[in-house]
């Protein structure tokens, strides 16, 4: 019988499920970036958790053999290629000239929203101190999955200032690694019971050996990899095929380097990044590796988030509660960055923002995603078998105060990033509405999709692309995007 031929297998049709999602976004991804000024990653998780076994039950990652080390390796690769994408596509010279701002960003403002989130956890859940260091160093991070899908590629932003736009970036790319010291440190305190011990694992090991050695060989594999590069370019001994294979692969090679070495990955891989464009990366610039990424890669591991969402989790213990979750994440939506950025906006600490509204804009957007859930498995992992290598599922026989951190960070962590992606990812629409409504009378435009200014209170610096560029705001790749656009519907 034909019938006895089906083979509806959880693989095959997690295939058909998320290529259907990802061919239908495709067909509509100019709609709805800027039509709509929706990014992919909401889209993603919410038909994700359709689609997922609290739904439909097309997709069931654990059902086939997803777990703890198959996750933690698929986010390390997702993480450290976004990072590499973003040194790679700041500006020339970036870090001589703006790294005043990057470094109040990176310093006190991500030290502050860590203590912050670590207040809140030990509030609401009543845990120790060092549990909640852990946790909240989680949640340290902007992400930069998050930040590349709503600060590129749409028309939403060219309405915000290209310094503000490449500081998030910047800032996005370097803080995944920045964070390991804010990890170990809660680390540290778990699993030594010394001081000296403390000192030893956390500075000598994290700071000097995982960030300092890990920063070196990002900038060494990047100039050394920029040579070759343009050594046989110029000879034409590469293939254009070969050019986004090659980005590609190198922000692999260096993730699996500084992984095998035991060093930083996101610092690794965002410095040779960084290296790597040294000079300028024109010949390869039509390659478009960021919108591959997003569509390919990105959105696909955002549908396998929303259907391991653990809902069972979100209600396990007698401290974690739906209510006490959302609780949690209101206050550090609304506190871990938007009052730190703007004081020191206040006391002229960042350069780069100039209004308040700016400053604002930094603060809120602060995206927790794909880095988070990375750090919350590397957290297990250290607690489960003190290594980076997590065991398969979380054990139940760790000591008492390793098992209830073990307990808490995965579903703290997942309801955190969940409410992220769809707060941060759905805060564009709301603004452009926003923006819509607070116009005078007369001057609306439609509302949804025709906004083409700069928005209300940001600056806007001559020859920036925005609002004041021949093209509407539009940067030349979304130009060529709409001209095709355009020639299709007529």
């Amino acid at each position: 019988m034909a019938w006895k031929q089906l083979e509806p297998t959880a693989p095959h049709v997690t295939y058909l499920t998320v290529t259907a999602f990802l061919i239908l976004y495709a067909l509509f991804s100019l709609m709805i970036r800027n039509r709509l000024h929706l990014s992919e990653p909401p889209l993603a998780t919410v038909f994700g958790i359709i689609a997922g076994p609290r739904g439909l039950k097309l997709i069931r990652p654990y059902d086939w053999g997803f777990s703890d080390d198959i996750i933690q390796e698929t986010t390390r690769l997702i993480v450290g290629i976004q990072c590499f994408a973003v040194g790679l596509e700041l500006p020339d010279k970036y870090f001589s000239q703006k790294w005043r701002a990057l470094l109040v960003l990176l310093g006190p403002v991500m030290t502050a929203g860590w203590l912050i989130c670590a207040g809140f956890i030990v509030a609401v859940f009543q845990t120790d101190f060092a549990t909640a260091l852990t946790i909240s160093a989680c949640l340290t991070p902007t992400d930069p999955v998050l930040a590349a899908s709503v600060l590129s590629n749409s028309q939403f932003s060219t309405r915000v200032p290209k310094r503000i736009r490449d500081l998030l970036s910047a800032e996005s790319g370097c803080n995944d690694g920045v964070s390991f010291p804010f990890l170990f440190f809660g680390l540290s305190i778990l699993t030594r019971s010394t001081a000296s011990g403390i000192f030893k694992k956390w500075f000598l090991v994290t700071i000097l050996y995982q960030c300092i050695v890990g920063i070196l060989l990002g900038v060494v594999l990047g100039f050394t990899f920029n040579w070759l590069y343009k050594f046989s370019h110029k000879r034409e001994m590469m293939g254009r095929a070969s050019y986004l294979a090659f980005y590609l692969l190198l922000a692999i090679f260096s993730v699996g380097l500084a992984s095998t070495l035991g060093v930083d990955d996101f610092l690794v891989a965002f410095c040779a990044g960084r290296g790597f464009s040294h000079g300028g990366n024109s010949p390869t610039a039509d390659t478009h590796l960021p919108v591959v990424i997003d569509l390919m890669i990105n959105s696909a591991f955002f549908i396998f988030f929303g259907a391991m969402v653990p809902w069972e989790s979100f209600n396990k213990l007698d401290t974690i509660t739906p209510l006490r979750l959302f609780g949690v994440l209101v206050l550090i939506l609304a506190f871990r960055r938007i009052p730190v950025v703007y004081a020191l906006f206040k006391l002229r600490f960042l350069p780069a923002v100039r209004t308040g509204t700016e400053a604002l804009f930094v603060g809120h957007f602060g995206p927790m995603g794909v880095g988070a859930l990375f750090l919350a498995i590397e957290a297990r992992a250290q607690l489960e078998t003190d290594t980076s290598l997590p065991l398969p599922h979380p054990p139940n026989d760790l000591d008492p105060r390793k098992q209830r951190t073990v307990t808490l960070i995965w579903p703290i962590v997942c309801f955190v990033v969940l409410g992220s992606t769809l707060f941060h990812g759905l805060s564009t629409l709301v603004i452009s509405i926003g923006g819509h409504f607070s116009r005078h009378e007369g001057e609306r435009a439609p509302l949804i999709g025709a906004e083409r200014e700069g928005l209300h209170g940001m600056i806007f610096d001559e020859g920036e692309d925005a609002a004041t560029s021949d093209n509407d705001g539009r940067d030349e790749e979304e130009e060529n995007e709409y001209r095709w656009y355009n020639q299709g519907r007529s």
